[in-house]
């Protein structure tokens, strides 16, 4: 499976699908933090893969964007990196 990806990597990883989903639905950060208990700045951090979350946060982006928690995880690993 994914046994060479790295937790920064999967960060980020993590973080584009995010800004994808955000992107998808016109939401900007602000816009997305006042429909969920996360600061505007620390969104721009998780996208950029620089803070590491919790389960707590991924609720919260998820009903933030109107979505399943696990659609914050579709994304696709490559595994040659």
């Amino acid at each position: 499976m994914c046994t060479d990806l790295g937790k920064d990597d999967f960060k980020l990883l993590f973080g584009n699908n995010l800004n994808r989903i955000r992107v998808s639905k016109n939401l900007s950060f602000r816009k997305l933090a006042q429909r969920c208990d996360i600061d505007y700045s620390n969104l721009n951090k998780i996208e950029k893969g620089k803070i590491n979350i919790s389960l707590s946060t991924i609720l919260e982006l998820a009903k933030g964007l109107d979505i399943h928690p696990k659609e914050l995880f579709d994304f696709e690993i490559d595994e040659d990196n």
